[in-house]
């Protein structure tokens, strides 16, 4: 890695160093919201977008650059490794991601297929180098990938879900097969993050976003041992950010589950919890919905997260989930713009 880039404020801010202003990336930065995106990707379906290096590469950079983030973050989605594992996945308009043959039986699991992502999604590596080459040498690229519990959920479910039927039914009935369901996954996203690594990110973002739906204790039986065997798997060569939605009792356990930076959303308190998990970094948390008032609140939420800091070593600030669509353009780029000269002014 270059002096540039290590020396970069987010990666600083990763490792819990201190950094003249607090650095901001933002969740779904590239997405619908942005005119830009709309442009490159016209009659482009969903799946080729993501599977198309040139494309997810401009996207990418446009939005970095757009933005002024102190990070790039891979244009990509969580679902594709599921499909070299035997399960059809497609992107249904107004629907979202939908698998056409869920896993539902033992047969199911035992026919999932673990295979090299080397070779099986060599538009990964293409598409980082590409973003590699045109980001400016001192912002980092930010590779990412679904936890096992979440990429389990949608392998069962075939969809979006409230109230996880399908993945609570075989959690509680047949732990066994549950378990076992769990470990190829996880083997499957260790291969997949360290191909990333290789293949040029400087760091790794790790997305729980369905664990939420999870207790403390059935996090700790059926979820925590196979994110912390991940985690570990890929741990020592680039920063992990280890992030989880909708159950702030979770933290905890998920900072012990591993990685160096803990994401938070906006249920947390962000103070309260990194005092209370001793991480070394964290990042968060503001309420993504607040992009869709006005700027003068914008502003205000923006301030009141940082005087909250006050400027701790070890803070990058990020919403608490990802940008929606109707979020205005506008109010992304004076929230990056106010972190920026609000923090240089603050942190200490």
């Amino acid at each position: 890695m270059s002096q540039l880039l290590h020396n970069s404020a987010f990666m600083k801010a990763c490792r819990g160093e201190k950094t003249p202003y607090t650095p901001i990336w933002l969740n779904r930065q590239a997405g619908r919201y942005m005119p830009e995106y709309h442009q490159v990707k016209a009659g482009t379906s969903s799946l080729d977008f993501f599977k198309t290096p040139h494309l997810a590469a401009q996207v990418t950079c446009d939005a970095q650059r757009i933005l002024g983030v102190d990070a790039a973050i891979l244009f990509a989605d969580l679902l594709p490794i599921l499909e070299p594992m035997g399960l059809s996945l497609d992107y249904l308009p107004g629907v979202g991601p939908q698998i056409a043959n869920p896993i539902r039986s033992h047969k199911d699991i035992d026919d999932i297929l673990i295979r090299p992502s080397e070779l099986t999604m060599p538009y990964i590596a293409e598409a980082i180098r590409l973003i590699r080459s045109e980001l400016p040498a001192d912002i980092p690229l930010i590779g990412f990938g679904g936890a096992p519990f979440t990429l389990a959920s949608y392998a069962i479910e075939g969809q979006g879900s409230r109230n996880y039927v399908h993945v609570k039914q075989l959690m509680y009935g047949d732990s066994g097969a549950w378990h076992r369901l769990m470990e190829k996954i996880t083997d499957a996203a260790i291969d997949y993050l360290n191909y990333q690594i290789r293949s040029g990110v400087q760091a790794i973002q790790l997305f729980d976003s369905w664990v939420g739906c999870l207790g403390v204790t059935e996090y700790l039986s059926y979820v925590q041992p196979h994110s912390k065997r991940l985690i570990d798997a890929i741990s020592g060569k680039v920063p992990i950010i280890h992030f989880g939605t909708g159950n702030p009792a979770l933290a905890g356990e998920m900072a012990r589950a591993g990685g160096d930076v803990l994401a938070l959303d906006w249920r947390c308190d962000l103070m309260e919890t990194w005092d209370a998990t001793d991480v070394q970094a964290v990042q968060g948390n503001m309420d993504p919905i607040v992009l869709c008032s006005t700027l003068q609140a914008v502003r205000s939420q923006a301030r009141s997260l940082l005087d909250c800091v006050a400027g701790r070593p070890g803070h990058i600030f990020n919403l608490g989930h990802g940008i929606i669509p109707e979020t205005p353009v506008d109010h992304v780029k004076g929230l990056v713009d106010f972190v920026h000269e609000y923090s240089a002014r603050t942190v200490s």
